[in-house]
């Protein structure tokens, strides 16, 4: 829980960088907007007609009496708009980047500069489609899902809303950070690493954006501070790969194992030389010793 709090709190670093880079983070609520007109645009007319729908859907249960009737088809109403939810949140980060990643582009550079590091890259347009693309199917998948859920009696409705906003944070919280990753050269295998390694932090940052983008007006103030707050998680989860990797390299090298410097073979060779030298000639036998100072003097040669 401590590391989903984390990720909930790094998303209000984004919001707290509303007060820091005020003019900057503004120029990300133009596309947000057009994103936004577009999908109420869509989202309107489906619960004008839901009751259609749901009678359209349901024809097996025209002859039932009250209130089942009325239970059984406002369920239904209720997991399509939980799925319509779901689907709305992804092609809204999809449509909102693709638009506006010109401006989204200076916020994480401005971001990243702040933090002390100098972007070296950056993601081309057609990247931003295919990732955008990418991101609306794997949503269309967790809509679907969470439809099929919706179906099941009692606890559908709330089991298909939990999940839901999980896999969809989790959805958000990776295309949010593909920038600062591309920027860095951090692509494919090595990305999935570090999100996996931070999964809990990656939800709760991905779970409470999709719970700013449900409030009315929420997603256009939030989408820039979540772009904000999204560069910051993948500076996070850099931060805690590299010093993950300088560990295991203690571990696998510790200093109370460090293997003994071993002299080459030619010294030992001369070592062992001189070992046997020492050897052969004892200390008491070797050449020019001076001899102890209590030993008597030879005697004197007479005269001739």
């Amino acid at each position: 829980m401590r590391e989903f709090a984390a990720g909930v709190g790094t998303l209000l670093r984004g919001f707290r960088m509303w007060k820091s880079h005020t003019r900057l983070l503004a120029l990300g609520l133009i596309p947000a907007f057009i994103a936004w007109a577009v999908l109420l645009a869509a989202i309107i007319p489906l619960l004008i007609w839901l009751g259609d729908i749901t009678d359209w859907m349901t024809p097996f249960a025209d002859g039932w009496t009250a209130p089942w009737q009325g239970i059984l088809r406002f369920g239904l109403g209720a997991v399509i708009v939980i799925a319509a939810l779901a689907l709305s949140a992804a092609v809204f980060t999809a449509l909102t980047l693709t638009i506006g990643d010109p401006f989204y582009q200076r916020i994480w550079k401005g971001v990243e500069r702040s933090l002390g590091e100098e972007p070296t890259g950056e993601s081309g347009f057609w990247s931003t489609v295919g990732e955008g693309v990418r991101l609306i199917t794997m949503g269309l998948l967790v809509a679907l899902l969470t439809l099929v859920i919706g179906f099941i009696p009692v606890v559908g409705g709330v089991t298909a809303s939990v999940i839901g906003v999980i896999l969809n944070g989790r959805l958000l919280a990776r295309e949010l950070t593909g920038r600062a990753f591309d920027a860095r050269g951090v692509t494919g295998h090595s990305r999935s690493g570090m999100l996996r390694t931070g999964r809990a932090r990656v939800i709760g940052f991905g779970v409470a954006t999709q719970l700013c983008f449900l409030v009315p007006f929420g997603a256009i103030v939030t989408m820039p501070a979540a772009v904000a707050g999204s560069t910051l998680l993948a500076h996070d989860l850099r931060r805690r790969a590299a010093s993950a990797g300088q560990g295991s390299q203690i571990a696998a090298n510790p200093v109370g194992m460090q293997p003994s410097a071993t002299p080459p073979a030619g010294s030992r060779a001369e070592s062992a030389g001189q070992g046997s030298q020492v050897a052969a000639t004892p200390a008491t036998t070797q050449p020019n010793a001076t001899p102890p100072p209590d030993a008597p003097a030879p005697p004197a040669s007479p005269r001739a």
